[in-house]
């Protein structure tokens, strides 16, 4: 079944479907199912792991051209300078605001 989960969560995110829309006689289970599976892999840490995986087969063998690698922090968050000082409340006296 998972075989068939993970085919249904490829054909889903490649044809750009909605879950729900998964056809059942593909025979990759629910898109309820294959969703449900997906967050929990996600969750897991399953893909993380895969695509480190798959990039040190690739490059273990030679399949990897390094020289056209590029660095993509679009999905990173980015800071906005450094962090502002909080500002604290005096605890000095003040002028009472009826006087001149």
């Amino acid at each position: 079944m998972i075989g068939g989960v993970l085919h249904g969560i490829l054909f889903v995110l490649h044809r750009d479907v909605a879950w729900q829309l998964l056809p059942l006689e593909l025979g990759f289970g629910s898109g309820q199912t294959c969703w449900r599976r997906l967050e929990r892999w996600q969750q897991a840490g399953v893909f993380d792991q895969l695509h480190r995986l798959l990039l040190a087969e690739l490059n273990a063998a030679g399949e990897l051209d390094w020289s056209r690698a590029c660095v993509d922090g679009s999905h990173v968050r980015a800071k906005k300078g450094e962090p502002r000082p909080v500002r604290h409340r005096s605890t000095g006296a003040r002028r009472a605001a009826n006087t001149t």
